[in-house]
């Protein structure tokens, strides 16, 4: 996918003000517009012109957008990190996706999917505030173990000069055991302030996963890639597994194959009822390093009648 610039695009500097970026895409849409302009290519650089001033116009979109084009290099095929917009915090309301469909591949893939932007609240002189949304990223033994966890949000604004410019807040959040990826936690009255009598939004806080370094989560389900040895599949064993929950002894069935799984009945993030925790073998061979293991794998070259192909007809 291409990266697309829409600072140049606009035509505008990176730290160019709210109002310096409304001037450019005024005169530019006059140029381009379809209706008056005699450019061949008129239709297709109104619509991107569009697609950037959807994003730069936007104080929330456009401090998404600049931290996402600190990972990007020149030349290189584009792929947005994973939870790359983790940590900010956007006010819910007017922007959906199915404004998304308008745009290019590269803004429906950044804005296009729960993306929430400002909404507006309309004038009166008692208004509930808005709700306000953010996405926050946890350690999978926080959700099984539940906990409390300090987070940082950065609610993007501009100053009075027009500059865009993110400011910090530090929450306690209390992470409930058992939450699943995707879910939301719900703060009431950590939203956007009332108008008057009016009441403070809520804070809905989306729940994302850090990749862990044993484990895959599906729903409740955790999954553990589990290396054996080619005797232990064979002959069968008795091996011990890590677990959220701590050690336990697993029973490998003999003859097992590489890609059998296991099950571990309770052992996945708590609930009603809790998921399980399957276990994945993964026959691991050791290395024939020294002569007597290169001995071995000869001797059973020999004495074993396998052919690994044999399904493939070769």
């Amino acid at each position: 996918m291409q990266y697309k610039d829409y600072y140049t695009i606009m035509g505008v500097a990176r730290d160019a003000t709210q109002d310096e970026i409304k001037r450019a895409y005024r005169k530019l849409a006059r140029k381009y517009h379809p209706d008056v302009s005699k450019e061949t290519d008129a239709e297709a650089r109104f619509k991107e012109l569009g697609e950037a001033y959807e994003v730069l116009k936007d104080t929330e979109k456009r401090a998404a957008y600049d931290q996402l084009g600190t990972h990007w290099k020149g030349g290189q095929e584009f792929r947005p990190p994973p939870d790359w917009n983790t940590g900010f915090e956007f006010r819910g309301g007017g922007f959906t996706a199915a404004n998304a469909a308008d745009y290019s591949d590269f803004f429906e893939s950044l804005f296009g999917r729960g993306f929430h932007t400002d909404g507006g609240a309309g004038l009166s002189s008692h208004a509930n505030g808005e709700d306000h949304h953010a996405k926050i990223l946890i350690d999978l033994e926080d959700a099984y173990q539940g906990t409390t966890r300090t987070i940082t949000l950065r609610l993007p604004s501009a100053d009075a000069q027009g500059h865009v410019i993110n400011k910090e807040r530090v929450l306690n959040v209390i992470i409930p055991k058992g939450i699943r990826e995707g879910q939301h936690i719900r703060l009431r009255g950590q939203g956007g302030s009332g108008v008057g009598k009016g009441q403070a939004g809520d804070l809905y806080l989306e729940v994302k996963f850090r990749v862990h370094p044993l484990y895959r989560v599906e729903g409740r389900d955790i999954y553990l890639d589990l290396p054996v040895a080619p005797w232990e599949a064979a002959l069968g064993a008795s091996v011990k597994v890590p677990t959220l929950g701590g050690i336990v002894e697993l029973k490998i069935p003999a003859e097992s194959s590489s890609g059998h799984k296991l099950r571990l009945k309770g052992r996945g993030l708590p609930g009603d009822p809790p998921g399980e925790c399957y276990v994945i073998l993964v026959i691991t061979l050791p290395p024939a390093v020294t002569e007597d293991a290169k001995d071995l794998y000869r001797k059973m070259a020999q004495t074993l009648s396998f052919n690994p192909r044999a399904k493939l007809g070769v």
